[in-house]
């Protein structure tokens, strides 16, 4: 950096000396050390958030479920496919975890059948008591994905997904549980620095894993 004087009719160019540009200059990184972390602050609050809200009934004894029957799911996006991939992950994922048998999706479809629910996401207590006592099952959880796919703003685009799930057990047909999460979205960060957000695939498994972790 230099100043400008005019002396006599003429510009005259003054250098800062050695030891004023090092004050210079130290004051400018340490602002830059100072505003950093308010920056990276401020990029994880633009981030979407992760939504989850979770209710579990204190009086009932979670351990005693053993069998489930997973409804397919309602689906409010425009991907028709949504619903059952979602319910597929879920299904899979919380077989996994040994402590619950998921019926298999045919023999769900079957009991539905029966109880003369064939076209139903959502089912009343009276139902979730019928179809249980059909199925064998401890307890019915139905689901409903809101939002599935990419979003996109300005340049930059990511995948999201939406979605809310509730267990009833099958001796009232009340429910005992019930979890939501958003997961994915665009961010600060591929505002940024571009990008296209992370699999469609990845973020499910986010979502499915993060309400699975509300249930156990």
């Amino acid at each position: 950096m230099f100043t400008i004087n005019q002396r006599g009719g003429k510009i005259l160019l003054q250098y800062p000396d050695k030891k004023n540009m090092m004050i210079t200059m130290k004051r400018f990184r340490n602002s830059i050390l100072l505003l950093l972390p308010l920056f990276m602050v401020l990029l994880s609050s633009c981030a979407t958030p992760s939504k989850l809200e979770v209710y579990r009934d204190p009086n009932f004894d979670f351990g005693a479920v053993r069998i489930v029957a997973v409804m397919p799911f309602e689906n409010l996006t425009k991907e028709t496919q949504a619903t059952s991939r979602v319910r597929d992950v879920f299904m899979n994922m919380l077989l996994s975890t040994g402590a619950i048998y998921v019926l298999p999706s045919g023999e769900v479809a079957r009991g539905l059948t029966r109880a003369g629910l064939e076209k139903a996401t959502t089912i009343s207590a009276e139902d979730a008591v019928r179809l249980g006592g059909i199925v064998k099952a401890n307890a019915v959880i139905t689901g409903v994905v809101r939002e599935y796919g990419e979003v996109r703003s300005g340049s930059s685009s990511a995948n999201v997904i939406s979605l809310s799930l509730q267990m009833m057990e099958t001796q009232t047909g009340r429910v005992v549980w019930n979890g939501s999460s958003t997961r994915g979205g665009i961010t600060a960060s591929d505002r940024l620095f571009g990008g296209g957000g992370r699999p469609m695939d990845d973020v499910t498994r986010d979502a499915v894993i993060e309400v699975l972790n509300k249930l156990f």
